[in-house]
């Protein structure tokens, strides 16, 4: 399966980035695409929980994001699916001596395969999914420097 990955280096502690990334309400705020939350389902954001957004019109449409892996303070996997990828995708937490560092990564199967789906993908859909993740780290980042510090700094 293809993967895309996308890093940043944040100020702060690993506790305000992740209560921030998990509050879902604020999703739309910077998750590339997002419309707006349809549905939480279970205690997010612990494994069988499950996120569905959907997205601006002439995106991903339905969007279902289903926890498999959480630790807190240190990340979370979910199995993703919308109308034309199913998809893994993880988002980790690592302490750094001045912050804290966030990795967004995407392993995902095209649902709509053709004989030159992998060139399409390597030249097109890779470098698109890529970017989106990038400016989710971005639009977070904006988000999270006007969030309220940590009451445990």
């Amino acid at each position: 399966m293809p993967r895309v990955t996308a890093t940043i280096e944040l100020p702060g502690l690993v506790y305000d980035a992740e209560t921030c990334w998990y509050d879902v309400g604020r999703w739309p705020e910077w998750v590339d695409g997002l419309a707006r939350i349809v549905e939480v389902r279970g205690d997010w954001p612990k494994v069988g929980s499950e996120v569905v957004w959907e997205s601006h019109p002439a995106g991903r449409g339905t969007v279902r994001e289903r926890v498999t892996e959480y630790g807190p303070r240190s990340g979370q996997t979910s199995d993703v699916d919308d109308d034309s990828v199913t998809a893994r995708q993880s988002v980790s937490f690592q302490p750094l001596a001045d912050g804290v560092q966030l990795q967004l990564a995407l392993e995902y199967s095209l649902k709509r395969r053709s004989p030159v789906s992998w060139l399409v993908d390597l030249v097109f859909i890779r470098r698109l999914m890529g970017s989106s993740l990038g400016r989710t780290l971005n639009r977070f980042q904006a988000v999270l420097s006007n969030s309220p510090p940590s009451p445990f700094k």
